[in-house]
This record gives structure tokens, C-alpha cells and sequence, in this order.
């Protein structure tokens, strides 16, 4: 199923998807580990509630077009202390407009690749093909994209998660939540992967700071 990254245009929510799935085809051939590489950590931000919550982001562009999610990084577990690279992070222009769907600040992914390039198999193209497939096949609860703010329990939401994605456990997923006047709020999940794109369970350096129940910020 296809990862809906939503976000509300004209008061309208738009599903968006992948144009070209050939293209994005994830190619294991790519995620052949080098030294030091044990798998990825891709980063899902919950934008209305960061939006909420920091006001020098609210003139980004995920904030002003209203984006419901978006992706800030997949991240390499290595043991390399050092992952940056000088190499490109140009994108072709059908590439761009497709990654921006997910990750909507360009100077955003750019520094992402100078910071992680270093340490994963692939070069920028790759790499931003292997975000999108990632996130075209992670399935998300309904109430992460809903209007409505909601209280919603630890342990339910994981299991939610489970059951919409085969292969993934409770251990593959880890949740962020940042404090505000009332609830905490979720800020972000984490998904861990292996070096071949599979889910597994997240290193004891992945960790969750939400409490047994938090709140999810509803959509603009």
C-alpha cells in the first residue's frame, strides 16, 4: 500500500503518491552494507504539531501548505564517527518534485545528504529513491492525519502500526514527544529498518521519551 503523505491545500487534503513506481523501485543491490553499516533509521515528523510548537518553523513551506507529515531523514546506524560528504545532492527535476512530497525543504535535504552521504552505499539519487520507497510502503494510522486532536495511548498506537505493516514488530518503531501546556505532544516516529529495507528491532540507542498516553495534533 501506498505511504499517504497528506496535507491540506485550499482547505482540501490531498493523497499524494508515487508517479512512476518503476522508477522508485527499491533495488536491494544498492543497500549492499559497507563497513560499519547495521541498518537505517528513517525519522517521520508530524508537522502540525512541530508547527504549533516552534515558531521559528512556521514559515517554512511544510507549514504554510499545511503538510500533515513529512520525512527529516533516514539515517544510518554505523559505527563510522563521521559521515559527511562533499559529493552532489542534486536531484534530476522529475526527482525533486517527487522527493518534496515527503520532504518538502530543499535546503533541508541537502544537508541531510552532506551529513549522512558519507556513510551509506549510494549516492544522493539512490539514497532519496530509497527514502521514497521506504515511505510508499510504510502504512500510517488514520489518526495521525486526522482534523481532530486526539489522546491517544502508547501501546495502542504501536499496535496499530503492527497491524498494518507486515514484518514489523512493537521493537521496530519508537515515539518522540515534545511537552506543551496540557499533553505531551507526538513530535515524530521512528522506523527501524535493515540494511536491506526490512523492518526490525530498533538498537537500544533508539529510544522513546513519550509517556503511557500523549496527545497527536490535528491537521490546519
Amino acid at each position: 500500500m501506498i505511504f499517504k503523505i497528506l496535507r491540506k491545500l485550499k482547505k482540501q487534503i490531498l493523497t499524494w503518491t508515487l508517479c512512476c513506481a518503476g522508477f522508485f523501485l527499491f533495488n536491494s543491490s544498492l543497500m549492499a552494507a559497507p563497513q560499519g553499516l547495521q541498518g537505517y533509521v528513517m525519522q517521520v515528523q508530524l508537522t502540525p504539531a512541530i508547527c504549533a510548537l516552534d515558531v521559528t518553523k512556521q514559515k517554512q513551506r511544510k507549514c504554510l501548505e499545511g503538510y500533515s507529515l513529512n520525512i527529516t531523514g533516514l539515517l544510518p546506524e554505523t559505527t563510522q564517527s563521521n559521515c559527511n560528504t562533499n559529493s552532489s545532492a542534486n536531484l534530476s527535476p522529475i526527482q525533486s518534485k517527487v522527493v518534496a512530497r515527503v520532504m518538502p525543504e530543499e535546503n533541508a535535504r541537502i544537508q541531510l545528504w552532506q551529513s549522512v552521504g558519507g556513510c551509506v552505499p549510494m549516492n544522493a539519487s539512490q539514497y532519496f529513491r530509497t527514502v521514497i520507497n521506504l515511505a510508499d510502503k510504510l502504512k500510517v494510522p488514520a489518526n495521525l492525519t486526522s482534523a481532530e486532536n486526539q489522546n491517544v495511548q502508547h501501546t495502542v498506537l504501536k499496535a496499530q502500526f503492527v497491524k498494518l505493516n507486515p514484518g514489523m514488530s512493537s521493537n521496530s518503531i519508537r515515539f518522540t514527544c515534545q511537552s506543551s501546556r496540557t499533553n505531551p505532544v507526538l513530535t515524530e516516529i521512528q522506523v527501524c529498518y535493515t540494511v536491506n529495507g526490512q523492518y526490525k528491532q530498533c538498537s537500544s540507542r533508539i529510544v522513546s521519551n513519550c509517556p503511557s498516553t500523549f496527545s497527536i495534533k490535528g491537521t490546519y
